[in-house]
C-alpha cells in the first residue's frame, strides 16, 4: 500500500500521511519504489510556487486542498507493463514524495523516457524527463546522494552562469548571490569564479557567513545588513535565490548601476512578497526550461550533454572532497521521519553543510 506525504496547499505547515490501496498496471505502464530522494529548500520553493508554476499538478494527490511536493531522486523498477522497461531498472528523476509511483513510459531511448500520463502532458517536458541510470552519462552508482541533492539544482545553476554570460553580464562586473548558503547559489557561485575578472559576492545571514566564506567560491560574503559594504556605484547583476522581497527592495534602492534583476527561488519562504514600485530594472524570473532549449538550440543535443556533464563532473569532485566537503549527507527513513524533516525545513532550521536524503518506505 503506497504512502504519501500531503501538503496542505494554502498552509505549508499542514501535512499527513497517505495510504491507499495499490492500483492494478495498465498495459504500458511501471511500478518503481522511490528512495532515496532529496529533501531541500528547492522542494519548498516547489511547494510555494505551488499553484503559480503548476507544480502541485505532476503528483495530484485527488483530495482538494491537498498537494503533494515534487522530490529529485532514484527509483527502482518493481514491476512492469512495458517491454523495454526491465523489473530492476534504476532511474532517475522527479518523484512525489511518497514510497512508490507508477509511471506511463514513452518515446524510450537507451538513457531516458518521458512520463506520458494524460495529466502530465500539459506540463512542461523536462520535469517529465527520467534518466536510464545504465546508460546516463551524468550518473556513477557512488554518488547517488550527490547527484540526488546537486543535480536539479547544480542545471539551474550552469544554466544561470550561461545566461548571464551570454548577455555579457549586462556590461557588469560583479554579480551579487542572495542565499549564498543554499545549494543553487553556491552551485553558481562555482561556475562565476571561473570567469575572469568578474567579482561574485555571497549574500547571507550572520549565522551562515562562515559557512559561505569556507566554500571559497565567493570572492566576498556579506550579511543581508551590510550592502553599504559595496559603493552605490558599483555595476551589478541580482540573482535572488531567497525570494526576500524587502532584500530585494534593498538592492535595487542601493544600486543604482544595477543592470539585471533575476529571481530564481523561495529559499525565504517567510518574507515572499510583491514588489512595489521595485527602483531600477524589473525583477525576471529565471525560467531554466527555456535556456535549455536555447542552447539546445544552439549546440545541439550532445553538445549540451557534453558540456553540461564536464561542468557537473567538476563540481562532484570540489563539493564530495575528503578534506572540508561542501556537502555531507544525512539519511532519513520513513514516512514519519520525511515528515518531521520537511517540518524542520519549513521552519528554517538546519545546518548547510547538510544534505538530506529520504527514503519514505520502511528499511
Amino acid at each position: 500500500m503506497p504512502t504519501t506525504l500531503l501538503i496542505r496547499q494554502d498552509a505549508l505547515d499542514q501535512t499527513r500521511l497517505q495510504t491507499l490501496p495499490d492500483a492494478a498496471l495498465a498495459a504500458g505502464q511501471i511500478r518503481v519504489r522511490i528512495g532515496p530522494f532529496a529533501l531541500t529548500s528547492n522542494n519548498l520553493t516547489y511547494a510555494a510556487l505551488g499553484q503559480s508554476l503548476r507544480y502541485w499538478e505532476f503528483f495530484p494527490s485527488g483530495e482538494a486542498g491537498w498537494g503533494i511536493v515534487p522530490a529529485w531522486g532514484f527509483a527502482t523498477v518493481v514491476q512492469s507493463a512495458l517491454p523495454g522497461v526491465a523489473v530492476g531498472e534504476r532511474l532517475y528523476g522527479l518523484w512525489p514524495m511518497a514510497d512508490q509511483a507508477v509511471l506511463q513510459p514513452q518515446r524510450l531511448r537507451p538513457d531516458s523516457f518521458v512520463d506520458a500520463a494524460p495529466h502530465r502532458v500539459p506540463l512542461h517536458p523536462v520535469y517529465n524527463h527520467y534518466s536510464r541510470c545504465a546508460a546516463d552519462p551524468l550518473y556513477t552508482a557512488g554518488s547517488e546522494d550527490l547527484q540526488a541533492l546537486l543535480r536539479p539544482l547544480f542545471i539551474t545553476s550552469w544554466l544561470i552562469d550561461d545566461f548571464l554570460a551570454d548577455q555579457g553580464f549586462f556590461g557588469a562586473g560583479t554579480v551579487l548571490l542572495s542565499s549564498a548558503s543554499s545549494k543553487t547559489a553556491f552551485g553558481c557561485a562555482f561556475q562565476l569564479a571561473q570567469r575572469a575578472g568578474l567579482t561574485v559576492v555571497g549574500l547571507t545571514s550572520p549565522a551562515n557567513m562562515a559557512f559561505c566564506t569556507s566554500l571559497g567560491c565567493y570572492d566576498r560574503v556579506l550579511a543581508y545588513d551590510a550592502l553599504d559594504a559595496l559603493p552605490a556605484e558599483t555595476a551589478c547583476v541580482y540573482v535572488d535565490f531567497s525570494g526576500n522581497s524587502a532584500l530585494r527592495q534593498a538592492v535595487h534602492a542601493r544600486f543604482a548601476q544595477l543592470r539585471h534583476s533575476c529571481t530564481v527561488g523561495a529559499t525565504h519562504l517567510a518574507q515572499l512578497g510583491m514588489d512595489v514600485q521595485l527602483p531600477g530594472p524589473p525583477a525576471v524570473p529565471f525560467f531554466a526550461p527555456a535556456q535549455i532549449r536555447k542552447r539546445t538550440q544552439d549546440w545541439g543535443r550532445q553538445g549540451f550533454n557534453a558540456r553540461q556533464a564536464q561542468a557537473w563532473q567538476a563540481l562532484l569532485v570540489r563539493v564530495g572532497a575528503p578534506v572540508r566537503p561542501w556537502l555531507v549527507p544525512q539519511h532519513h527513513q520513513g514516512a514519519a521521519a520525511t515528515q518531521a524533516l520537511y517540518l524542520q525545513l519549513l521552519a528554517g532550521a538546519g545546518d548547510p553543510r547538510s544534505g538530506h536524503m529520504v527514503s519514505m518506505a520502511t528499511a
